[in-house]
């Protein structure tokens, strides 16, 4: 017997998804699968509740963040397969000589500023750390804390002086930081 993901996915659509993505086939009849477990409606789409219903997004201090990630430039309120699988693919581990422009370093490290970008002006503002480092420590660190924090992140990563981060003084900050592997989920084959 085969499962639903395997009989709705022509090996076409599974070949053309493994070279957007770099997902192995199995990967992404397995990611199929999920998805559609999801996909309480049925339609083929996913909501922004559904991907909230995921125990590992709700409990995740940014999880609105990480949902609004699948929803980045898009018109809809609703999120289809292959997109789905686009966000996902930046989170692939590379492998050696074998990196998917999706989860190249830069990639990931643009998924990363927007995740502090929260007005997408491409640049992080005090204020927008602040609101981050609140999300992810809540009432753990006292208010002088995390504004010493983010006050003395943006010192060292501002090199222009604005009291801004640019996304070009993002990388530069995180230049010897391995991004490639911190930002990678290891999927099941």
């Amino acid at each position: 017997m085969g499962n639903r993901s395997s009989l709705l996915l022509r090996e076409e659509e599974i070949a053309q998804l493994q070279q957007d993505t770099g997902f192995t086939p199995n990967q992404i009849e397995r990611l199929y699968s999920r998805f559609t477990s999801l996909d309480r409606g049925d339609c083929g789409t996913l909501s922004r509740d559904d991907f909230l219903r995921i125990p590992e997004i709700a409990i995740n201090p940014l999880g609105e963040r990480i949902v609004n990630s699948f929803f980045q430039g898009e018109v809809s309120d609703r999120v289809n397969f292959r997109q789905f699988l686009q966000v996902l693919s930046q989170f692939r581990p590379t492998k050696k000589n074998k990196e998917n422009k999706n989860n190249a370093r830069d990639h990931k490290l643009r998924f990363a500023f927007n995740m502090y970008d929260l007005d997408s002006d491409n640049m992080i503002s005090k204020d927008e750390l602040l609101a981050i480092l609140h999300m992810m420590v809540g009432a753990n660190i006292s208010e002088d804390q995390l504004t010493s924090i983010a006050e003395r992140t943006i010192l060292e990563a501002d090199e222009d002086g604005d009291q801004k981060i640019s996304f070009e003084e993002f990388c530069k900050a995180l230049q010897r930081t391995d991004v490639e592997q911190k930002m990678s989920i290891r999927f099941l084959n």
